[in-house]
């Protein structure tokens, strides 16, 4: 799969494809079935696939503050669209420039001088251009004029839900992790680089790894039992996502996993971590002794749920 960063580094042998436009958040069971459409298609037309991918997300540049939380982060997002069998990505740095593209600019520039596009594939309430002028139906008359065919993504349910990021992320928000799983397709991970923290969970005799997350806000807060492969091996683990209340801190969310019984140095490896339940919210404590007294609790209530349900493999 090839990435392209931005409009300037497209060339002449990126013309002539199929196309599909969005966040794709997750690449849940919704966008697989949207890819899955854009692979018949480009088989059918003999050119590769194309998905526009935009960073920041649109909502993250408007209203950094409000923007739902990220499932995905990108380097996780180009990963997931490879799996699923894409040619290329195009990442759009949304900027001023960008959001103030009329919807026909947005057509010519991108689509059309761009991509050469063949074909798109876009839900029927997608918007875009300055104003979020452009539908669904201007697309279609655009296609009329420049020769490509337009066709809507239709929706998919799962047990009568409609697969979307907003359902995953309320799933998340509920310690729901069965049902997580079920829209995405796959058990609901954070990957990120092991960086050196404070050591404080050294200190108090639990050493964690400290995992980088780069996302101004992430789907879950709280403890959690959790899991991860290292060296082809499942490691059960209990971890803190979130804030870190009781120490000095950045304000910033951070992930860390106390791994049982492991023993190395993980500082620099890219670890991949899959939740499994929620033990109980993060909570700010009077004192570091009374933060030892439930890190010590969490993990009595890992091994003992671990030791009745053994861990069997199922990180991607």
């Amino acid at each position: 799969m090839q990435l392209v960063r931005g409009l300037h580094n497209l060339r002449p042998e990126h013309r002539g494809c199929v196309v599909t436009i969005g966040n794709f958040d997750g690449v849940h069971r919704g966008h697989q079935a949207i890819l899955a459409r854009l692979r018949e298609r480009a088989r059918t037309l003999g050119v590769p696939t194309c998905v526009v991918i935009f960073e920041p997300q649109p909502r993250e540049y408007f209203a950094p503050d409000t923007a739902p939380a990220r499932l995905a982060r990108l380097r996780d997002k180009v990963e997931l669209l490879t799996v699923e069998g894409i040619d290329r990505v195009l990442c759009l740095a949304f900027n001023e420039r960008l959001s103030r593209l009329s919807a026909t600019e947005f057509v010519e520039t991108i689509l059309v001088d761009g991509l050469g596009v063949r074909h798109l594939e876009v839900g029927d309430d997608f918007r875009f251009g300055c104003d979020r002028a452009g539908d669904f139906a201007f697309l279609v008359d655009a296609g009329r004029q420049y020769g490509f065919s337009v066709e809507a993504a239709y929706t998919v349910e799962q047990d009568g839900l409609r697969v979307s990021s907003t359902e995953v992320r309320k799933a998340l928000a509920d310690a729901d992790f069965a049902l997580a799983a079920a829209l995405l397709g796959r058990p609901y991970c954070i990957s990120g680089r092991v960086l050196h923290g404070q050591k404080l969970a050294r200190q108090l005799g639990t050493p964690t790894a400290n995992i980088q997350l780069k996302r101004r806000r992430v789907p879950l807060s709280g403890v959690y039992l959790t899991s991860a492969e290292i060296d082809g091996k499942v490691w059960p683990g209990v971890a803190n996502i979130g804030v870190r209340p009781t120490v000095a801190g950045d304000g910033r969310p951070h992930l860390e996993i106390h791994l049982l019984d492991f023993a190395g140095d993980l500082y620099g490896r890219r670890l991949t971590v899959e939740f499994h339940h929620k033990l109980r919210e993060e909570q700010r404590f009077a004192s570091l002794e009374a933060l030892k007294s439930a890190i010590d609790a969490d993990i009595a209530a890992a091994r003992a749920h671990w030791h009745a349900q053994p861990l069997t493999k199922s990180l991607k």
